[in-house]
């Protein structure tokens, strides 16, 4: 899979659990999820799941730790699925 089609499906995981969508516009790969999109920490841990149901694939803690961007989030994910 496309590096920007994880990208893309990781902004459409995290649609739900951003309270303000107008944050979603213009983030990249250095978008923080806790900071600059006001997502909490419990609902990170529902991000990931999503993630993991979404791309088939098992986050552990320790690459779940990792995940503070959605770059972050698409590292992890590019890599549990090659």
């Amino acid at each position: 899979m496309e590096e920007q089609q994880i990208f893309q499906e990781m902004v459409d995981i995290l649609r739900p659990y951003v309270k303000d969508p107008a944050l979603l516009e213009g983030v990249t790969k250095d978008t923080h999820i806790l900071d600059d999109l006001k997502v909490n920490s419990a609902r990170l841990v529902d991000v990931i799941i999503k993630c993991e149901d979404a791309f088939d694939i098992e986050i552990d803690d320790d690459d779940a730790d990792q995940i503070r961007t959605i770059g972050n989030a698409v590292d992890v994910i590019k890599t549990k699925l090659q």
